[in-house]
């Protein structure tokens, strides 16, 4: 059995200037903080609340 975790890429594509505060802190959370800038985080239930708190400000792989 192979103990690979799920993981997923978040893709910064819009800019937090004029969102709520808790927006910005999301992004910095997700390891996000500038425009184009990817992140690869483990695929579990946090880290898609915090993914869909910021869905318009992000893309989504795999």
């Amino acid at each position: 059995m192979s103990d690979t975790k799920k993981t997923v890429k978040v893709t910064q594509t819009g800019s937090p200037i004029g969102r709520k505060p808790g927006q910005r802190e999301t992004l910095i959370g997700l390891g996000l903080n500038k425009i184009r800038r990817s992140s690869e985080l483990e695929d579990t239930p946090a880290v898609r609340g915090m993914i869909r708190k910021v869905a318009h400000l992000v893309k989504v792989e795999g």
